[in-house]
């Protein structure tokens, strides 16, 4: 806080200027910091939004816009799929995917496996998405300048998209 006076010096204190504590509030620090927290939000945000963590693999391919939230299944590194974070069992995979496919059958299903995860397993789990009636499927991979640990989808690059 400031306090201050100008005085002509003459003694007249009739200028207007009052010697009394200010009482504006500066919005400076709180513009700071509210500015700070909105990054960390930003930053953070892409974050929470993965699922399961896995490595995916890199490719050159051009991304691919989507109009619409796909839906997203991964395969991490011991073959078991998920949707979002839900395990997909064995004996209730196919009626879980039915069941979003009959909810949209426009839908986008993107498909995330693990890098160490076989190719016939990723294989296996797209044929099951087309199978349930979903007709765009696509592979999420890294870009090549991405790092090597686990992407959020965000970052994701959805590509070589196969239509049934």
């Amino acid at each position: 806080m400031a306090m201050g006076s100008i005085s002509s010096g003459n003694g007249d204190d009739d200028d207007g200027l009052d010697a009394g504590p200010m009482s504006e509030i500066n919005v400076t620090p709180m513009v700071d910091v509210m500015l700070v927290l909105l990054i960390i939000f930003m930053v953070a945000a892409p974050l929470m939004t993965t699922g399961v963590p896995v490595h995916l693999p890199k490719t050159a391919a051009q991304k691919v816009a989507q109009a619409k939230k796909p839906l997203e299944i991964s395969v991490d590194k011991f073959g078991t799929p998920f949707l979002a974070k839900e395990e997909l069992l064995p004996d209730t995979i196919m009626a879980r995917l039915q069941a979003l496919a009959a909810e949209n059958p426009a839908a986008v299903m993107l498909v995330r496996g693990d890098r160490e995860v076989p190719y016939g397993k990723i294989m296996e789990v797209m044929g099951l998405v087309g199978q349930a009636g979903f007709t765009k499927v696509s592979l999420i991979a890294q870009s090549p300048g991405a790092p090597l640990s686990s992407a959020p989808a965000s970052a994701a690059t959805p590509a070589g998209g196969t239509a049934r």
